[in-house]
């Protein structure tokens, strides 16, 4: 099976990528930057973040790119899923 029919999505297209962990001073800043290895630039308008209720303990980070391809997904996750201050990245 090639690639093309591993998955539902027609590339390029548009991608929002969330990002959980503990709302920690720069943390945005380095999910901003591993996404940013595998992507061009993200801009600032891309990035949503939402503290969570009851405190702000943890920070739900919302990133929207331009995906090129399954391959570049799979990429961006391995490098979230694998940092360990991600607790979630879906």
């Amino acid at each position: 099976m090639d690639q093309e029919q591993e998955t539902l999505l027609k590339f390029p297209c548009n991608f929002p990528i969330k990002v959980m962990g503990k709302a920690e001073p720069g943390f945005e800043a380095m999910i901003v930057e591993l996404v940013s290895r595998h992507t061009s630039e993200v801009l600032d308008t891309a990035v949503n973040s939402r503290l969570s209720k009851g405190g702000g303990k943890w920070v739900s980070i919302t990133i929207n790119l331009r995906a090129e391809s399954k391959d570049q997904l799979d990429a961006i996750y391995l490098d979230l899923s694998a940092h360990e201050k991600v607790v979630m990245a879906l």
